[in-house]
């Protein structure tokens, strides 16, 4: 048999108070009861057993305990890094956080954050690149002002396109400084795994690092860029469509590790070996790149601390106006990539 839940009025009754009196001590009303009927209203919750409605004690207070965290993919250690950011600074403040995934569906981006405001959230982080399409943007603005004419607050960890308050990663610059590397070490011949073209983040990556290489005086041409999803299996099969093109690069940039990763898996199954026979970089320094042999060049964000920024902003509520924070990248060299010593991709 289902337990029966003590319902509010059985509590309000054993105290010998209203049910608006006892309303207001347990669902968290704004309205002041004296502290001698407060305490014969917790002290018959507590002896009753009773359990206070949290959508209750939301819609009195016009906000919950509840942080959003909104991301792309959370099987992906960028985003579950990130998580881990967010969360910890949520935690310490008490709060509980609500995740959701959008699988880089921006409808399904708005319907998350449209949930949540329903669900009269404190607040909302939002990780995840923003799309080059302007109709998708506006709609995630509308949510965001909607959001937060009721009270709360969103911060995003992305590129700086919504007015809302943004920690951006430097993607461009810590691309651009990579190829200026890569080129030091005596590369004339690159190919680049771009992402999917709608993704701003991709093509933020990709043109950074076409002007380091111009800089370094090298020229990348349209065939040598390859673009995929921005998954590990987007990697792979990116890295054997970019084979197939016979680019003779001799070392390869995916513009991110996951992305990085399959490349390097694809290379091996053909019998190519890294960095002997062409170099491979990636861009993020996900923690899983820890166990890899050989480890991966990359541009190092700090992830976990994106996600602390963006929550230290979205609960300092002293602050109107949008805020940017920008985040810089350090380019980290490991084994994956030396001087070429090889034909290249042919």
């Amino acid at each position: 048999m289902t337990p029966r839940q003590v319902t509010l009025a059985e509590v309000a009754s054993h105290a010998g108070v209203s049910l608006a009196t006892a309303s207001r001590v347990l669902n968290g009303s704004t309205r002041q009861v004296s502290d001698e009927l407060r305490d014969r209203v917790v002290g018959s919750a507590e002896e009753l057993g009773y359990l206070p409605n949290a959508a209750a004690q939301s819609l009195a207070r016009n906000s919950s305990v509840l942080v959003g965290l909104v991301v792309h993919d959370i099987s992906d250690p960028y985003f579950s890094s990130i998580a881990a950011g967010v969360t910890r600074v949520a935690e310490e403040a008490g709060l509980v956080v609500v995740l959701g995934t959008t699988g880089r569906d921006p409808d399904r981006e708005v319907e998350l954050l449209y949930t949540l405001r329903a669900h009269r959230a404190r607040a909302v982080v939002i990780a995840g690149s923003r799309t080059t399409s302007r109709a998708n943007t506006a709609r995630l603005a509308a949510e965001i002002e909607a959001f937060g004419a009721q009270g709360g607050r969103v911060a995003c960890v992305s590129q700086a396109r919504i007015p809302t308050d943004t920690v951006v990663p430097s993607n461009r610059a810590g691309a651009r400084s990579l190829a200026r590397e890569l080129a030091a070490l005596g590369h004339k011949r690159f190919a680049v795994l771009a992402g999917p073209p709608s993704l701003v983040v991709a093509g933020d990556r990709l043109a950074g690092f076409k002007a380091g290489l111009a800089d370094a005086g090298v020229d990348l041409p349209p065939s040598a860029v390859i673009t995929g999803a921005f998954t590990r299996d987007g990697g792979y099969a990116a890295a054997n469509d970019l084979l197939a093109a016979k680019t003779g690069a001799t070392c390869v940039f995916a513009v991110n590790d996951v992305m990085a990763l399959g490349a390097m898996a694809a290379l091996r199954d053909r019998g190519l070996r890294v960095p002997e026979d062409v170099s491979v970089a990636g861009f993020d320094d996900i923690p899983t790149l820890q166990d890899l042999v050989p480890g991966l060049s990359t541009v190092r964000l700090p992830l976990e601390e994106l996600g602390e920024r963006a929550a230290r902003l979205v609960l300092d509520e002293g602050s109107v106006e949008p805020r940017t924070v920008k985040v810089a990248g350090e380019v980290v060299l490991r084994a994956s990539t030396r001087a070429p010593s090889g034909t290249g991709l042919r």
